[in-house]
């Protein structure tokens, strides 16, 4: 028998959600069939290369240097991206298997329309069209070449996260099972990948979101402290 390659999974870091992070990591580890490699997107790790000054209305250190996935991967093979502020409850092997040569990256495309405001610890809540689409994407990275360093860092917020660095044509579609969000919209019982959007229970002013409990659960189970 061949070994296969893994699973590349990069979770967004935040200095503030770090459990948030180490939970997801561990929750996706423990679902997985086959072996899965995962890296965090630390601006710590891209000085130099990531220089865009922190925008207003971003509300994670994420928020932008998440496109340079491709770039990450030197432009080869496929990988995943999603936010830290996850819970995974399936098989990631589920979602790698979808990839289709079609497409440059593929989404969960949400019809999430929600007003200017706030969201957890006061940051922004910002509307735009295709809204909470690029809180989990599946890159084709050798179609995604148009990600390069010098646009991440110029172009507009809008232009990355509304996906306007490639064609309608190449985006395709994830089962919306791989992005259900929490607080936003019903959770089915066949839900695989949780997105606490709204702010989840490691944040002292979330406690009692919606589906608390099952990432508190998942906390304890490995044994990760909460932020005092």
């Amino acid at each position: 028998m061949q070994p296969s390659d893994p699973i590349k999974v990069f979770i967004g870091f935040d200095s503030r959600e770090d459990v948030a992070g180490n939970v997801l990591t561990d929750s996706i580890q423990a679902h997985a069939s086959k072996p899965v490699q995962i890296g965090q997107v630390r601006l710590t790790q891209i000085e130099g290369v990531y220089h865009r000054s922190k925008h207003p209305l971003q509300s994670t250190e994420f928020s932008f240097s998440r496109f340079l996935v491709p770039w990450i991967c030197g432009y080869q093979d496929w990988a995943i991206f999603m936010d830290a502020d996850m819970l995974c409850q399936g098989d990631i092997t589920e979602l790698w298997d979808l990839r289709d040569e079609r497409y440059a990256v593929q989404v969960v495309q949400h019809n999430h329309h929600c007003s200017s405001g706030r969201k957890f610890q006061g940051m922004p809540q910002s509307p735009y069209r295709r809204k909470n689409w690029s809180s989990v994407m599946l890159f084709n990275c050798a179609r995604c070449k148009a990600l390069s360093p010098h646009y991440v860092n110029t172009a507009s917020g809008l232009e990355l996260h509304q996906f306007e660095w490639t064609t309608t044509e190449e985006i395709g579609p994830l089962p919306p099972q791989w992005n259900v969000l929490v607080g936003v919209q019903e959770v089915p019982a066949d839900a695989r990948l949780l997105h606490y959007t709204l702010g989840g229970p490691w944040f002292d002013d979330c406690r009692s979101m919606p589906r608390s409990e099952l990432w508190e659960t998942a906390r304890q189970a490995l044994n990760h402290p909460l932020p005092l």
